[in-house]
Order: structure tokens, then C-alpha cells, then sequence
């Protein structure tokens, strides 16, 4: 149904909008009082609900309690308070038009200038664990109303959802009032921030119910917020910027705290290092270029910096593809780490966490960015991907927490059952494979990789790449496969390069031609049951 049509020529100009009354209820009370300031200085009315009132009048501020206003008290533990025609009147009148005053005389209803409101904490509520009712009771209701109301009215009202537009409003009250284009702004920004909330909350609700079929969400809402303007995309003829989501905890949220800015290709090699690293359980490091593995490991048993440890056995796979690479550690970064960084050019690091010795070795390096993860850092549930005129949804491709779930369903085809030790560097492999691009072949010695072959058109090309840069490092190595061997040639050329064990999917019709190769061979070969590719 279309909304009423309005005569425009009976709409007065209106830029400058004095502030004279103002509804400010917020959960967030940063800079609050501040605020408040500005508006008693300025002679305005201050009209507010609960704690944020108890706030502004505890610091000797005079404010009118909202229910003063709608003559009916809060209700329903707080649930309702502002929904009322007291309120939504004064948000909603537009005082260009006449028609509009002359009711607002006639209802006893005072307009406001300032609406000052941010939402209940329901992404925050979230992110902490909060399940079932505990996560409804912060979906706010009078908040979104409020907010959309006094946006939709710019014209006459000016709209504040967040502190950090604090100090213009304040600018701006000091100085005689608000423009229409900064009202204007400020509507943006709001409806941004409901946009964003209310995609929050359908999230929640589509992630924690699926339909009757177990299917997945039959709607997908994504909102996401510009956090920085790229100098360019993955080539500099293309723009780029990156973007958070709400309830995001990954490279999107980590701070920076060195170097020059990031790229976009740094955040997508970053990315690809913390699946790498995050996927073991042991202190370990990934070293990433192109999205691709130069070397993962984790850390040499009885090592006295286990971190240090597993960068300098991840580097020794492929010191050459190593230079100009992206590193991320699962733990905190060592000075040690940081000394065997000295004369290695990285360009980016992502880590927990810095020991302060290693940020001052690391501040020689003023080019070197360095990224710490959110504490909350957390490998997503869902994984989204873009394609033309859609996207892709499905589960995040995730491991067991602990090792020995891993291997539980794997089955033994082919050789002895091999040794918990060599049964520990099958595992590592497996779970390495998963953060190469298919095909993937990684080979594996010490829990640490020797060869990777990745990204070929043809998995006997990728098996002959492993072999290649792992040299003589291939005998006596473990090996595996993101998905299964379509024929044994692929199988033979690890085998012939002295590999003893092998993990794949299986799956292929030629799986017993595979199987017999390793007989032949004495190889051990396992199969899991379930690939891990990675395109």
C-alpha cells in the first residue's frame, strides 16, 4: 500500500534546527554526560527513560522522565515505554507543513529536535555465549522505533545512534543547531545501524532454526559495515575495501598494530594462514602465499620456544616461496620468533598475541604489519562465498578439537597399522591438506610439512609437485589427499618417491587399483571416508 501524498508546495524551508528538546535514551553511556552538558547549556529539555535518565540526574542535570510525558508508567519489566503517541508524535511531525503544528497544538504534543537512542546489546549478548531467552529479552523494540522515526523526519529532527557522532552534535548545538545536511548524514547512519541490528537478530534466529527438513536458512540477510578503504582491489585497476559483519570474531576484527596498511590480497592471505595454523592443537605456525601453503608445522617435541620451533620447521619447506610471505602463529609470538624473522622479509603476521621484546624487535621492520586477533578470535560456523548474481552457503569445514576424534572413522585399506607416531604425522597431514587449494597433495615428516602440491588441474601433477620440493626429504614421509586418486598413478609417483603411508578420501571407482599399488608396495594407506576440498 503506497504511503500518503502530500501537497509539497505547502512544505517551508527548514535548514538550521535549534535544539530545544531532546530524547536521549542509550545503553551505551560513553561520553554520555557530555552531552548532557551541551544540551543544559544550551537551555534544551532533556527527556529520557531509566537508567540513562538516573544517569544524567545523578550528575545534576535536570531531566523529565518519559513517563512524565506519556502520563502512563513502564510496563512489562521495560518493555514498553516509548510506544506511545506522546512520543512518536513529537519524532514524527513535520514542521514544514502547518497542518502538522496545528495538531500538535491541538494534542498537547511537543516536537523534538534531538533523538539521541542506540539498541539493547544483542550482538554483544550474543558473542558472549547467551543462549534462548537471555538473548530475546536484548531484541529491542521502542529503540528501532524511535530511531526510524526520527530518521525518516531529518527534515526536522536530528538523529544520533552512536557516540562518536557525539562531538559534532555538540559542535552543532553550541552553534545554533543542526543543518539539514548533517541531518541528513545522521539519518543514514541510523538507518544503517537498524539495518544492521535487525540483520543481527535474523541471523540468530535463522542460524538456531533450521526448517522442518534440516535444510539451511531459506532467507540470508549479511550486513556489513566499511571499515577501511583499500588502495586498491586484488589488482590496482580494481577499488577494494574490507568490510565487518556483525558478530564477526576473524582478520576483519584483529588489530593492527604496525606497519604499513593492508591490502587486500594481505587480508586474503591472512585468512588462508589462520585456517592453516588454527586447524592443530600444538603451538604451530602457517606460512601462506597466494592464498596457498609454503610450509605449516607445528612445534619440535621438547622445544624450549615451541612457537619459534614450528615458524623455523614451517620455513624450511619452502624457503623460497617463504620470502614476501604471510605468517600466522596459534600462539603468542616469541622474541625468538621475532630474532629468526630478522632478516626474512614477511609481509604480514597474525597472532593472538606479541611479547613485548618481540614488538620492539619487530618495530626495525616498519613496513612489517603485524595483526592481533580479537580475544574472542573463533574459526566461523558458516562459510559464505559470492557468485555472480548470488551466493554460496554451507558449514564451515571444521576438525575435531581434540586429535584422536580425527582418525576415529578412518579405515585401514592397505599395510600395517602404523605407529602412534607415524599415526600423529598422518593426522597433522590430513589436517594440513585441508588449507591447500585442490588438488591438494601434502607431504609430511616430524609433523611438519616436506612438499605441497597444490592448485593443479590433475592430481598426479600435484603428487609429482610435493615430491619435487620436497627432494630427498620424500623418503620416509607421510602423505595425503584432499580428495581420492582417480587412478593409482598418482598413488605411485608418492609411492616410488619413498613415501610409507598414505590418508585419502577413497571413493573412486579405481580405488582397488589404488589399494593394490600401496599392497605391492608395503604401504600403509588409509582412507578417511570424507575429502576437504579447498577451491
Amino acid at each position: 500500500m503506497a504511503g500518503p501524498r502530500h501537497d509539497h508546495s505547502l512544505y517551508r524551508e527548514r535548514d538550521t534546527v535549534p535544539i530545544r528538546r531532546a530524547l536521549v535514551s542509550v545503553s551505551d553511556k560513553s561520553d554520555l554526560l557530555s552531552l548532557a552538558a551541551a544540551l543544559a547549556a544550551a537551555g534544551a529539555e532533556i527527556v529520557s527513560t531509566g537508567s540513562t535518565a538516573a544517569t544524567i540526574r545523578e550528575a545534576g542535570y535536570e531531566v523529565t522522565d518519559v513517563a512524565a510525558v506519556t502520563g502512563v508508567a513502564e510496563m512489562l519489566d521495560g518493555r514498553v515505554k516509548t510506544l506511545h503517541p506522546k512520543i512518536h508524535g513529537g519524532l514524527l511531525a513535520d514542521l514544514r507543513l502547518e497542518d502538522h503544528e496545528r495538531q500538535l497544538q491541538e494534542l498537547d504534543i511537543t516536537p523534538f529536535d534531538l533523538v539521541v537512542v542506540n539498541l539493547y546489546p544483542f550482538v554483544e549478548t550474543v558473542a558472549s555465549g547467551a543462549q534462548g531467552d537471555d538473548v530475546v529479552e536484548q531484541i529491542d523494540i521502542g529503540g528501532p522505533a524511535m530511531v526510524r522515526a526520527a530518521a525518516k523526519n531529518h527534515a526536522n529532527v536530528a538523529i544520533v545512534v552512536s557516540p562518536q557522532s557525539y562531538p559534532a552534535v555538540i559542535a552543532a548545538i553550541a552553534d545554533g543547531g543542526t543543518t539539514l545536511s548533517q541531518r541528513r548524514e545522521l539519518a543514514a547512519r541510523a538507518f544503517a545501524h537498524t539495518a544492521a541490528y535487525d540483520t543481527a537478530v535474523a541471523s540468530w534466529f535463522a542460524e538456531g532454526t533450521l526448517n522442518a527438513d534440516g535444510d539451511l536458512p531459506a532467507h540470508l540477510t549479511i550486513q556489513a559495515e566499511r571499515l577501511a578503504t583499500l588502495r586498491y582491489g586484488e589488482n590496482s585497476h580494481q577499488r577494494g575495501a574490507i568490510y565487518t559483519r556483525a558478530g564477526g570474531h576473524g582478520i576483519a576484527q584483529a588489530t593492527q598494530l604496525q606497519g604499513k596498511e593492508m591490502s587486500y590480497n594481505n587480508y586474503v592471505d591472512a585468512d588462508a594462514a589462520l585456517r592453516a595454523a588454527y586447524d592443530m592443537v600444538k603451538p604451530a605456525v602457517a606460512i601462506i602465499k597466494h592464498a596457498n601453503p609454503c610450509g605449516i608445522a607445528t612445534t619440535a617435541p621438547n622445544a624450549l620456544d615451541p612457537i619459534a620451533s614450528a615458524h623455523l620447521r614451517a620455513h624450511e619447506c619452502d624457503p623460497v616461496s617463504a620470502y614476501g610471505g604471510v605468517i600466522a602463529a596459534n600462539g603468542t609470538v616469541t622474541l625468538k620468533m621475532a630474532e629468526n624473522l630478522k632478516d626474512i622479509f614477511t609481509e604480514v603476521i597474525v597472532a593472538p598475541s606479541f611479547e613485548p621484546a618481540a614488538l620492539e624487535v619487530f618495530k626495525a621492520k616498519k613496513n612489517l604489519r603485524l595483526l592481533q586477533l580479537p580475544e574472542d578470535w573463533q574459526q566461523e560456523r558458516m562459510d559464505v562465498r559470492l557468485v555472480s548474481g548470488g551466493l554460496l552457503l554451507q558449514d564451515a569445514d571444521r576438525f575435531p578439537d581434540d586429535i584422536v576424534s580425527v582418525a576415529k572413522n578412518w579405515e585401514l585399506v592397505s599395510g600395517d597399522r602404523p605407529s602412534d607416531e607415524e599415526m600423529e604425522n598422518l593426522i597433522f597431514a590430513w589436517k594440513a591438506c585441508r588449507a591447500v587449494k585442490s588438488n591438494a597433495i601434502v607431504l609430511a615428516k616430524d609433523n611438519a610439512t616436506v612438499g605441497v602440491g597444490m592448485g593443479q588441474v590433475n592430481r598426479v601433477d600435484s603428487c609429482r609437485l610435493a615430491v619435487e620440493r620436497a627432494g630427498d626429504r620424500a623418503a620416509g614421509s607421510v602423505a595425503s589427499s584432499d580428495a581420492f586418486f582417480p587412478f593409482a598413478d598418482g598413488a605411485q609417483v608418492l609411492i616410488d618417491a619413498g613415501v610409507t603411508a598414505i590418508v585419502q578420501p577413497g571413493g573412486s571407482v579405481r580405488d582397488g587399483e589404488v589399494v593394490d599399488a600401496a599392497r605391492k608396495a608395503g604401504v600403509t594407506m588409509f582412507f578417511t571416508g570424507e575429502r576437504h576440498f579447498f577451491h
